[in-house]
């Protein structure tokens, strides 16, 4: 694997964090061998930092959806960044898929055939954002901590 972002290991300083910058959680490479490996990774994160029932268990699940697309649909490998900001949690997935050229990404509708793991990520977290570079897609999740 290779060519995403940060290393796994992530050092910010205290300067950093009274700034209000967002501060690293996680960061890590992901196939589809250790996909369940990194949904626990984020559970564990994300129980860490306060959020826990249902928020907890929703966001988890749509990082998870965005992870499986960028194995299924952005070239099987991905890079995972989870950051927290004050009392927000975000989480940018990239892919290695079709880049800036690709056709324009649809949310299927919830009741269609197939299709429906964007749909389900946006109604499960506060803000959903799916951003095209040159070399594939940033898929990006926030919820606030509550």
């Amino acid at each position: 694997m290779g060519g995403f972002g940060p290393p796994a290991d992530i050092n910010w300083t205290r300067a950093e964090h009274a700034r209000g910058e967002w501060s690293p959680l996680l960061s890590r490479e992901f196939t589809a061998a250790t996909i369940t490996e990194l949904r626990h990774a984020v559970a564990a994160r994300v129980a860490a930092v306060g959020l826990t029932g249902e928020p907890a268990e929703n966001f988890v699940l749509a990082v998870h959806e965005l992870a499986t697309n960028a194995v299924r649909h952005g070239g099987g490998v991905g890079h995972l960044l989870l950051r927290r900001q004050g009392d927000v949690l975000r989480c940018d997935v990239d892919d290695q898929g079709a880049g800036a050229g690709a056709p324009p990404i649809r949310l299927s509708a919830g009741d269609e055939a197939g299709g429906r793991g964007l749909w389900l990520a946006d109604q499960l977290v506060d803000s959903l954002s799916l951003h095209r570079r040159p070399d594939g897609m940033t898929a990006t999740v926030t919820i606030g901590l509550r």
